[in-house]
């Protein structure tokens, strides 16, 4: 009898790599910084958090300082929504930097 089934399914195979102890990396979570100035609350899930945590660490900065910088550099359709910046910009690091270091 097999104990472990491997699926060809991507998407299943990455559900079942998911334990519930990883459940909290789904939750969103609500963060408050002062960005330029004003008051800026950002709601991300976990997993984002802990991407930006890594770079800000590896960029020598803080969160909210590369908080600000994506803000400043990240446009989209002439109008900034910055939770899809940081979303998109985690995406990136992963893909580029994480996996296979700066080109």
């Amino acid at each position: 009898m097999t104990i472990y089934h491997e699926s060809q399914d991507l998407l299943e195979h990455m559900f079942n790599a998911c334990t519930t102890s990883q459940i909290s990396e789904f939750i969103p979570e609500k963060r408050g910084f002062r960005i330029h100035g004003h008051s800026t609350t950002v709601t991300l899930e976990r997993a984002f958090w802990n991407v930006l945590d890594a770079m800000a660490l590896e960029c020598d900065t803080t969160v909210p300082r590369l908080i600000e910088r994506v803000l400043d550099g990240c446009l989209v359709a002439h109008d900034k929504n910055l939770s899809s910046c940081l979303r998109v910009i985690c995406l990136k690091y992963l893909n580029i930097y994480a996996s296979n270091g700066p080109s």
